[in-house]
């Protein structure tokens, strides 16, 4: 259970084929993977999503800012997505702290080359979560 006094934190953070939250607020989530392969490079990867779950305590509801930043193996910046979130309490009970599911739909994106990927999840500026992701030539082996 979240105490009140915790701050934001990232308690799951994964890639997968697809995820929904259905009305009850339940993450159902098909194909978790952190590796891909393709013939050639670039590859452009239809789709994929990022599932992430905040939690926090009473005191850090309201709005809190979000960065995702897709790095290449060098560490270059390949995508970045910026945005907000609203934290309010459940009407299930103020003593849980506050809980919420995020899917975030992907399409398109551009690999330019083999190697260790990253997603970097930043909330209010602060590091939360690392997502690796290892792309591969087929029958190739990436080192990590």
């Amino acid at each position: 259970m979240t105490e009140v006094g915790i701050q934001v934190e990232v308690d799951l953070a994964l890639l997968a084929d697809a995820a929904t939250i259905d009305a009850s607020g339940k993450l159902n989530i098909l194909g978790i993977f952190d590796r891909l392969s393709a013939a050639t490079f670039p590859v452009r990867h239809p789709h994929m999503v990022m599932v992430l779950r905040f939690s926090a305590g009473l005191n850090e509801a309201g709005q809190h800012e979000v960065e995702i930043i897709l790095k290449d193996p060098d560490g270059h910046e390949v995508v970045r997505v910026d945005g907000e979130m609203n934290l309010a309490p459940g009407t299930s009970g103020m003593a849980e702290g506050v809980r919420l599911p995020q899917v975030l739909n992907m399409d398109g994106l551009v690999f330019p080359k083999p190697g260790r990927y990253g997603f970097d999840v930043r909330v209010d500026g602060e590091h939360h979560a690392s997502l690796p992701l290892t792309v591969g030539g087929i029958g190739a082996t990436v080192e990590a």
